[in-house]
């Protein structure tokens, strides 16, 4: 396949295009600095979201449009310009995407746009898979809502729309998990707020592979939850990985410190949902990594 990605030389992206080119693929990288990058026989990267840029011509015959591009979430505290800055680069890259796709003679089969599980409320009971309609009321949820309904209309060029609502996503040296692994290697682990808020988690490499899975399996469409098949409570997932780093988990960490130094950013550890891969697994995709011993394990040892 000829396979464009936005946002394709961050976290998930640079994962992502070495799977895409291990099985084979074209994978074409939208930048605003190609001349950063170096050509190669499988990945090629053009200029856009620049004055002067033209990367619907540039880009050719696709035959799908993965869409990763936003500014991290996770990366600073949420004051109301940083806020700004996280919704406007998600409006305005898929603003974009839906402008190349709209000069394109012949359009991508499908548009896979990055989403996140924090669209559904924070809840310790309820099970969310993609047939729940509950959307939450906080910056995080109403960011996802808005970037899904921009993504959608792709669909008005008859392009199957999926939004992938990632999870945690867990890998050594990037996204979240460094974070949190921190306290623990450094003998200070130990339960966050309550502990008994889920933690939605997915392993880097399921990721990867579940997306190639979706540009193999034409029938799905709309949301699809990348999460492992077991979340467990944020007391659960401390423990795990106090003993997999073989360190103590005893030190807790309130939830009013925490939002003290995180302020609303704070919900990010403090709140959870406890979200299922309906979708995927009703598909019949398998796991690599379905426990979180198992992927913490693959990581750390």
């Amino acid at each position: 396949m000829r396979i464009a990605i936005t946002g394709g030389t961050g976290f998930i992206g640079r994962a992502l295009t070495k799977e895409l080119v291990k099985q084979n693929h074209e994978v074409l990288i939208l930048t605003r600095n190609p001349e950063k990058h170096t050509n190669t026989t499988r990945i090629q990267y053009i200029k856009w979201l620049d004055s002067g840029a033209e990367p619907a011509s540039e880009l050719g015959k696709l035959d799908a449009f993965i869409n990763l591009a936003g500014e991290s979430i996770n990366s600073g505290r949420w004051t109301d310009e940083r806020k700004r800055r996280i919704l406007e680069s998600r409006m305005q890259g898929t603003d974009e995407v839906l402008n190349i796709v709209a000069e394109m003679p012949q359009k991508p089969t499908v548009l896979i746009n990055a989403s996140a599980i924090g669209i559904y409320p924070p809840s310790k009971s309820h099970v969310y898979t993609e047939r729940s309609k509950e959307t939450g009321d906080d910056f995080l949820a109403e960011t996802v809502y808005e970037w899904e309904r921009k993504a959608k209309q792709a669909e008005e060029f008859d392009v199957r729309v999926i939004f992938s609502r990632f999870g945690i996503i867990l890998a050594k040296d990037q996204g979240a998990l460094p974070k949190i692994a921190m306290p623990y290697q450094l003998f200070a682990g130990g339960r966050v707020g309550s502990g008994e808020q889920w933690m939605s988690w997915i392993h880097i490499d399921d990721v990867v592979k579940g997306i190639t899975f979706l540009l193999e399996h034409p029938t799905l469409s709309g949301p699809i939850n990348f999460t492992a098949p077991e979340p467990v409570t944020m007391n659960t997932f401390g423990k795990i990985l106090g003993k997999v780093l073989h360190r103590p988990h005893w030190l807790p960490a309130p939830a009013f410190a925490l939002k003290a130094v995180l302020g609303e950013m704070s919900i990010l550890v403090l709140d959870g949902q406890k979200v299922l891969p309906e979708k995927l697994m009703k598909a019949g995709y398998s796991f690599e990594y379905s426990t979180l011993d198992a992927a913490l394990r693959d990581i750390y040892q």
